[in-house]
């Protein structure tokens, strides 16, 4: 493995360490990051283990492994990046990018083990198929909310009372275990299947020649399926020792039907292969299963798939090791799990698929009859219309012959005239944020993209502190590379989802992507989650759920391309969508306004809120305060 030059600084990785009963322990997240970085034996990084209170690490060395290169420091010590965030965070050689949230930083432990060592195949193979395991963000995935946030949760909660009998199985653990009994859906999944039947009609037909009785022949089949599976799970891990899957099967084979082909049965928790959302379960269920005590044969019999999965992880070459140096002992009560049924969708009505959840979540099935012209008529009739404020400066514009090419949009890989609608939108935003920013102010750039709202600002207001909020790598790295052109000093970046930014600061501002996109720029960020768009006082006028779905629908139709009177429609359905919005922000103490940005024709989605406080309460807020602005 490559070595770092001594005198290149390392990045540095910040793990919590909380007390129960005045003594420290590790919390789960950071037991699965100790874990990773022990399987990926990976040296690249400085660890600090953060205590609240004064305290040593001492009575930790054991779940610490040896090559851990390991400090403790007081959380009052922390850089004021990673101070701003919940950890685990990873702060870079040059002190301006933080990475925040677990699945992020796990992500980033195993690209920086692969890049110091290309030939670790193994730790590839934990990002999965594209590399996209644990990449979704929690609010848009529930497969990453329910590994991320959900099971590490309930097992910490579960783990405060650990003797209560009357305690109940966690339901996120439930959910695992049904996910677990579902047939495993993976790419090229028609080749497997097809050998797996193959296999399993020569087992039947090596039996019937060896005159096997029948009370065998279950158990033997089920071996035979396992092996198949297990060996395609193994082979993806490049393990020499494992035997290469059949070769081609026989024409008889080749034409069965793909629906009556067997299903394939899960190894891992994402289907055949170990990924890092193993990774991520393995200390939570080895913690679950240790706390059960004298009750666990009873909660045991509910999780039969669990507990072979978790003899499955065992099998995986230098997870053992990764567990031992982290005082992880894997041994557990055993029950029975051969014949395991797999469940289907008709078996286990209770627990859809993932991706239909999501899409059930994100895009629930809403019959849109009529259009919005009912509904807008109804609020009508209730003094309820949207109320466009006059743009105080519509003529302001940057100076964008003078400033820096990495500034200027028409620098980047845009067309001609994206690039000049981007000029146009960060005309309105630095406007109206240059009005209200003082010096020694903080400004945060919430879902910053690659940071032409940020950078612009942390140019034009060099006394501001300015920090750039994105989950997308790709995206902060380029913004981080165009900051560093510029020498910019006043400059922060984070990478994680909103909800681990727990810093205070002055003006929040943002270009949101969401469905009905609008631009924002407050003292709070007024949070464009598409579960918001719900009215929000209009509900009392309006009696069915369908009617907020229809203005919502409607309030997207502003394109360009369409008739004249249809965006006029979308444009008055989506000042009610914002309407409701700055009530919101009102109910909490702040003056909102919605404006149109100049020239219209910069964007289709133009609406810009801008809010003050009423009053002069202390103008610092905090991402928490913002979220409970939003979503109460």
């Amino acid at each position: 493995m490559k070595q770092q030059p001594e005198n290149q600084q390392q990045p540095s990785l910040y793990l919590e360490v909380c007390f129960q009963n005045e003594e420290p322990r590790l919390p789960l997240h950071t037991s699965i990051v100790l874990f990773l970085l022990s399987y990926c034996e990976c040296k690249f990084f400085k660890v600090y283990l953060v205590f609240k209170k004064p305290s040593s690490s001492e009575s930790l060395r054991s779940q610490l492994p040896e090559h851990l290169d390991s400090s403790d420091v007081q959380s009052e010590a922390l850089p004021q990046l990673v101070r701003d965030c919940r950890l685990p965070a990873v702060l870079d050689e040059t002190g301006q990018l933080c990475r925040a949230g677990l699945a992020v930083v796990l992500r980033h432990i195993i690209n920086k083990t692969i890049e110091a060592d290309p030939s670790r195949n193994d730790v590839l193979a934990l990002l999965g198929f594209k590399k996209t395991c644990l990449k979704a963000c929690a609010e848009v995935s529930r497969w990453t909310r329910l590994c991320e946030i959900e099971i590490p949760s309930a097992v910490e909660e579960h783990l405060q009372n650990p003797a209560n009998d009357d305690q109940q199985v966690p339901l996120s653990i439930l959910t695992l275990e049904r996910r677990l009994a579902e047939p495993v859906r993976v790419h090229n999944d028609d080749k497997i299947r097809r050998r797996k039947l193959q296999e399993q009609r020569r087992e039947e037909s090596a039996e019937s020649q060896e005159n096997l009785d029948s009370e065998s022949e279950p158990g033997q089949s089920s071996q035979a399926c396992d092996g198949l599976e297990l060996r395609a799970a193994l082979a993806k891990l490049s393990v020499d020792s494992v035997p290469a899957l059949a070769t081609r099967e026989n024409s008889e084979i080749r034409k069965v039907k793909t629906a009556d082909l067997p299903p394939l049965e899960h190894v891992f928790a994402e289907g055949l292969y170990f990924t890092l959302t193993d990774v991520v379960l393995l200390p939570c269920i080895y913690q679950y299963l240790c706390s059960l005590q004298a009750r666990a044969a009873a909660t045991l019999h509910h999780l039969p798939h669990l507990l072979r999965w978790y003899g499955r992880v065992q099998e995986v070459p230098g997870v053992l090791r990764a567990a031992k140096a982290c005082g992880l002992l894997l041994s557990i009560p055993q029950a029975p799990t051969s014949g395991l049924p797999i469940l289907s969708a008709e078996d286990n009505p209770t627990s859809l698929p993932v991706e239909e959840e999501e899409g059930r979540e994100m895009a629930p099935e809403v019959p849109f009859v009529g259009g919005p012209r009912p509904t807008m008529t109804k609020l009508k009739e209730n003094g309820i219309e949207a109320v466009f404020t006059p743009h105080p400066c519509p003529s302001w514009t940057l100076p964008w012959e003078s400033l820096p090419g990495a500034i200027n949009p028409t620098e980047g890989k845009m067309s001609n005239i994206r690039a000049v609608r981007k000029m146009q939108q960060l005309n309105n935003l630095v406007a109206m944020v240059t009005e209200l920013a003082r010096p020694g102010y903080t400004i945060v750039d919430f879902c910053s993209g690659t940071g032409h709202v940020g950078i612009v600002l942390a140019h034009t207001l060099p006394d501001c502190q300015v920090i750039l909020i994105e989950n997308k790598e790709e995206s902060l790295v380029r913004a981080q590379s165009r900051s560093a052109e510029l020498g910019l000093k006043n400059i922060g970046f984070i990478q994680a989802n909103l909800d681990y930014f727990t810093g205070p600061f002055h003006i929040g501002v943002s270009i949101a992507s969401y469905k009905n996109r609008f631009c924002t720029i407050c003292f709070i960020y007024l949070h464009d989650d598409p579960k918001s768009t719900v009215l929000y006082n209009c509900t009392r006028f309006l009696s069915l759920f369908q009617e907020h779905m229809i203005l919502c629908r409607f309030a997207d139709q502003t394109a360009v391309q369409l008739p004249p009177d249809r965006r006029l429609i979308g444009k008055q359905c989506m000042g009610l969508v914002d309407l409701d919005r700055s009530w919101a922000a009102e109910t909490h103490g702040y003056s909102v306004q919605v404006m149109t940005m100049e020239p219209e024709s910069c964007s289709p989605k133009n609406n810009m809120l801008v809010g003050r406080p009423l009053q002069k309460r202390g103008l610092e807020v905090t991402a928490g305060q913002l979220e409970e602005a939003v979503h109460n």
